[in-house]
């Protein structure tokens, strides 16, 4: 098992790691949007998404890889209502890869954001 970690994404706060190498496959922690610096991003559900985008594609790289390998993603929402939208930025982000997904509402969300995204990918 490897930790991967970047400083071209806000740093872990807590005990964990941005993701882990294992058994041929990347893990990363759920991604929420924090610029790189831990400033929060403002804004509405497009924004944030895309911050979180930004957040995992470095994370992604720092362990050799890209959104094209992603196999799975789980996205938590704080409000069920933002789905369409975030989907829009999530398409835009992935283009025509698409890998499996799941998709929640929860009660809260880290700094009270409105999405967080967390990934596997393999490495092929």
């Amino acid at each position: 098992m490897k930790a991967v970690s970047t400083k071209n994404a806000p740093q872990a706060i807590g005990p964990y790691s941005q993701g882990i190498i294992a058994n041929g496959f990347f893990f990363s922690s759920g991604q929420i949007p924090l610029t790189p610096e831990g400033e929060l991003v403002e804004g509405d559900i497009v924004a944030q998404t895309n911050q979180v985008f930004k957040n995992l594609k470095a994370v992604l790289a720092e362990a050799g890889l890209t959104l094209n390998h992603v196999v799975k993603t789980t996205v938590f929402l704080s409000d069920m209502n933002d789905f369409a939208k975030m989907n829009e930025a999530y398409e835009a982000n992935f283009g025509d890869h698409k890998p499996a997904r799941s998709a929640v509402e929860v009660a809260r969300l880290p700094k009270d954001v409105k999405v967080e995204i967390e990934v596997i990918a393999a490495f092929e």
